[in-house]
């Protein structure tokens, strides 16, 4: 049995504002002084253990994950603000609803969305501004937000609640961050009325939700989207969601569905718009298209968008640690974890190992056009992996790449920054990215 090497207790008082604004340089810290799986003392009952070792991410999210579920951040912290979908739930509920909303996702469906994707951002790209430099943030952030939008609500006019529900998201995410990095004040968050406003925020955000499906019930219009198939969806008894559970998982679609994509947009395009040889190559790759209209077949041949996109997601992966609990004794590659053990799977420094990848923290997305899925694919995990990984990438990764294909095709990018400072919230996010942009003179 190998053994766990433990991080201080002290050190990690000493350095709590640090963590506190930002873990990761911490975190690497560690995993340079006690090797790619390490324990830290906590002072409540369980362990707590830190890992980027492949084999162990591999045995906990897939080989072994039946010994294995999401932690309380989620099953109850996030919970309490979007609710019990399939980012949330465990057990038989979690396999009940993941079988049944899956088809809205599979690729028969995802054809049909693709046209509403590319109506939705290019209707986004003219609302771009290019007399100075701006932050993409917020811009990808309004892109992604509305395509997840538009996917769902195609026949709906939904600007004005989506901007609010878009708010409402963004509040309560901050309020869960200061929740999990100061659990210390739990007491003051709920005794001051600080988390009975935040509470409240997710009321009138399932009240949003609610109208609008009462009001796609109420038309006589033949839609085809992911609210519709949702709303035809059936258990394996022939029974349908109940109202409250259909807006749970309206509520983890929106949530999920569209910052983590806005965050790879930003990373993407920083790196773009710092490399004109680059920029120039992916202007020529769309400019090849046979064919102006997207569909999955002719995205499929745009693999060095594809390529810059997976370089993003593997420096900057949005779910940057994944949270699991033991639910028994379990060995993991030698290491032996008492049932209750949280277990933080750092994919950010497993994606920039040294020993798995070469010249780890520079961007070369032409590493993903010359190795093959087996030779990355178990140091690789932009979505997760197993039976929990994200149900929407395929969604992400069509929206992603139409989007890059749509503003290299429309603007000339450049920054004048170097580099991105992270802020690393619920998701990897970068604190802004700075970039001009000049449209393209017609060919």
């Amino acid at each position: 049995m190998k053994t766990l090497q433990h991080a201080s207790r002290w050190s990690v008082l000493r350095n709590s504002g640090r963590i506190l604004k930002n873990p990761l340089p911490f975190h690497r810290l560690n995993f340079e002084k006690y090797g790619d799986t390490f324990a830290i003392p906590t002072l409540g009952a369980g362990k707590l253990v830190f890992s980027r070792d492949p084999v162990v991410v591999q045995q906990v999210l897939q080989k072994q994950h039946k010994s294995f579920s999401k932690s309380k951040l989620q099953t109850q912290e996030l919970a309490k603000y979007i609710g019990e979908g399939i980012l949330t739930a465990e057990g038989e509920h979690w396999r009940k609803h993941r079988r049944m909303i899956q088809p809205a996702f599979h690729m028969k469906s995802l054809r049909g969305l693709i046209q509403i994707m590319t109506k939705t951002i290019k209707g986004e790209l003219e609302k771009l501004p290019t007399a100075h430099e701006i932050d993409m943030l917020p811009q990808m952030g309004d892109l992604a937000f509305q395509v997840v939008a538009k996917a769902l609500f195609s026949s709906l006019e939904v600007s004005a609640p989506m901007a609010r529900l878009k708010e409402i998201t963004e509040i309560n995410q901050e309020m869960l961050v200061r929740e999990m990095r100061q659990p210390y004040l739990k007491w003051w968050f709920k005794g001051s009325g600080k988390l009975r406003k935040h509470l409240q925020y997710s009321a009138e955000a399932r009240s949003i939700l609610n109208e609008l499906v009462d009001n796609r019930q109420s038309s006589d219009k033949e839609t085809v989207d992911l609210l519709q198939m949702l709303l035809d969806a059936t258990y394996e008894d022939g029974s349908k969601m109940s109202r409250a559970q259909l807006i749970d998982e309206l509520m983890i679609l929106f949530t999920a569905g569209h910052e983590t994509t806005a965050n790879a947009l930003s990373f993407t395009l920083f790196h773009i718009a710092k490399d004109a040889e680059l920029q120039n190559r992916l202007f020529k790759e769309v400019q090849s298209m046979e064919c102006q209209e997207y569909s999955i077949e002719n995205l499929s041949r745009l693999s060095l968008i594809s390529s810059c996109i997976h370089e993003a997601m593997r420096i900057y992966p949005p779910a940057y640690v994944l949270d699991r609990v033991t639910t028994q004794e379990v060995e993991v590659n030698g290491f032996h974890f008492d049932k209750g053990t949280l277990v933080l799977l750092s994919l950010f420094e497993l994606h920039r190992h040294k020993d798995f990848w070469q010249d780890p923290e520079v961007f070369i997305p032409q590493r993903f056009q010359t190795l093959s899925d087996k030779e990355f694919g178990d140091y690789y995990y932009p979505f997760g992996a197993g039976p929990r990984k994200c149900i929407g990438s395929a969604f992400a990764t069509y929206e992603m790449i139409i989007a890059i294909a749509e503003i290299i095709k429309t603007f000339h990018l450049t920054t004048s920054v170097k580099s991105v400072t992270l802020n690393p919230l619920i998701t990897l996010r970068p604190k802004e990215v700075l970039i001009q942009l000049k449209r393209r003179e017609p060919q």
